[in-house]
This record gives C-alpha cells, sequence and structure tokens, in this order.
C-alpha cells in the first residue's frame, strides 16, 4: 500500500487519500486560517491510517457486555459510537468512516477560526457550523444516479455536526434493502453508526432478493458469515413501505434515546422521513 496522498481538486477543495480511506475537505474563512486548517487536515491524515490498523482485531469484534478500550483516537471515536447499540450485532467498524471524519475536522479546527468546514469521508461528513452559518445535505433518493429526494437544512443552532449514510448499494455491507438511509447526529461517527442500523432494520423477504455471507465476498469482513444484500430487484409497493416503516421504528427509538436526531430514507424511490428538516431540491442547486 502506498503513503498518504493529496491533492488539491479543480474547485479549490482538499482531497486526501490512503488505502480505503477517500477524504474531501473544504473550509471557509480568511483565506490565512483555511490554508492552515487544510495544512493541519493533512498533517493529522499522515498519522491516522497506522494507529488504526495495530486495533483493527479488536474493531472487527463484536461489540459484548464490557467497553472496548483502544489505544488510538480514532479507534476509541468507533468504540463510543457503537456501544450505546450493543444489545445488537455491531462491531466498532460501523463507526469507521464517520470517526476518521470526526478527527481529522478536530484536527483541522485546532486553534482555527472558521466560517464553516466539511470533512467528508465517502459520504460520511463531520461539520463545523460557526454561530449564524448553514450547511444543506443532499439526502439521496438514488445513489446509483446521484438523484436527491430533498434537502436537510442544517443551522448552526441546530445539534447537528455529523451526516451519515448507509445502504445496500454503498460501499459497505448491509442486511437490509435500503437504498439509503441518512442520519444526521451530533457527530459523524454517532450518525455512521446509527445510519448502519437503521439501514439493517430496513428489510423484507422475497425471492428476488438476493444475499451471500459476508467473508464470501470480502475474506476479513467484521460480518463474518452473516448474509449481506447482493441484489435487490424492483419490489411490490407495500413490501417497500412495511421495510421502511420498519427502519422508521428503529429510528424512532434511536431518537428517543437521543442518539440521533432525524433520518430520511429511501428505496427504491419511495422517501421517509423522520424529523428531518426537508424540502424540496430547487432547481439548479448544488447540495
Amino acid at each position: 500500500m502506498t503513503g498518504p496522498v493529496g491533492a488539491f481538486l479543480p474547485d479549490g477543495r482538499l482531497h486526501l487519500q490512503h488505502g480505503p480511506i477517500d477524504l474531501v475537505i473544504e473550509a471557509f474563512g480568511s483565506p490565512g486560517e483555511v490554508r492552515a486548517a487544510y495544512a493541519q487536515a493533512a498533517a493529522r491524515f499522515d498519522t491516522i491510517l497506522t494507529p488504526l490498523a495495530a486495533d483493527l482485531a479488536g474493531l472487527r469484534t463484536p461489540i459484548g457486555d464490557t467497553y472496548p478500550l483502544f489505544a488510538g483516537p480514532v479507534a476509541r471515536r468507533m468504540a463510543s459510537a457503537v456501544w450505546p447499540h450493543r444489545s445488537r450485532f455491531i462491531t466498532p467498524m460501523a463507526a469507521v468512516a464517520g470517526a476518521v471524519a470526526d478527527e481529522v475536522l478536530a484536527a483541522m479546527l485546532a486553534g482555527r477560526l472558521l466560517d464553516r468546514a466539511y470533512v467528508n469521508n465517502g459520504g460520511d461528513i463531520a461539520l463545523h457550523l460557526a454561530p449564524g452559518q448553514r450547511f444543506n445535505a443532499g439526502i439521496v433518493a438514488d445513489p446509483h444516479q446521484a438523484a436527491l429526494a430533498a434537502v436537510a437544512d442544517v443551522d448552526a443552532a441546530d445539534p447537528v455536526r455529523g451526516i451519515a449514510t448507509s445502504g445496500w448499494g454503498g460501499r459497505s455491507f448491509s442486511l437490509g434493502i435500503a437504498d439509503a438511509v441518512t442520519v444526521l447526529a451530533a457527530d459523524a461517527a454517532t450518525a455512521d453508526a446509527a445510519a448502519t442500523i437503521i439501514a439493517n432494520a430496513v428489510d423484507a423477504d422475497h425471492p428476488g432478493i438476493r444475499r451471500a455471507p459476508a467473508r464470501n465476498l470480502q475474506p476479513d469482513s467484521d460480518l463474518g458469515e452473516r448474509l449481506v444484500t447482493v441484489h435487490v430487484p424492483q419490489l411490490p409497493v407495500d413490501l417497500l413501505d412495511r421495510a421502511l416503516k420498519a427502519g422508521i421504528a428503529v429510528a424512532d427509538g434511536l431518537r428517543r434515546q437521543g442518539l440521533i436526531f432525524a433520518a430520511g430514507l429511501v428505496a427504491q424511490g419511495r422517501f421517509r422521513s423522520l424529523g428531518i428538516p426537508a424540502r424540496p431540491l430547487v432547481q439548479g442547486e448544488v447540495a
């Protein structure tokens, strides 16, 4: 594996990549503060992957009754995010993308005065919003066509600083049939873990749905022999509605626990919202 690499995209955003971690970062503020923030993000990113690799065996182990202790700060963020879900099957890997985003954002904010910033790790986003600032988050309707069902407006006064999306067609495995479950939470790691749990709950029994043991698709998968979704045919509307209702029920339980603030669920173009301050996408708007 090559070492970490970084480059500025044509639009000025910072792109950092190392192994499976792929970040797109943008900061807003005075030019000097933005330059310093980008330098701090890049410096922290250089040291992210090695400690994670050292903790990998434990991070792939399902959470039990004993709180897991890890040496690395990203691994500790992951453990904290999944611990509330320990009554279900979950490993700290369910929060890895969000935890990396949170850690890099914290590094780039240290000592800096920024109006707004985000670290996007493959769709799991850590946010910084100074007073009076806003962030628009697109809620995906079809991840294969980049279509949007709605846009959630996050205000600096809101408690949301993390957004994450999970679904069966994404870069991680899912036990369910949701195309996308987008969660708004206090940080990206928390949102990441919750999105995984909710997406797993959006499920249905249909002969056309194909599943395979996770280990057959990825030998070192933390899901082991659990069946993950590999194909979802066009499903009857009533089946989709029942699956989405089951996901909303789980999301509502997490919201009542204070673990999430809102969620948007999509399956084959059908959108369900739980407390998400969503509005239709305005023509020509970029989220």
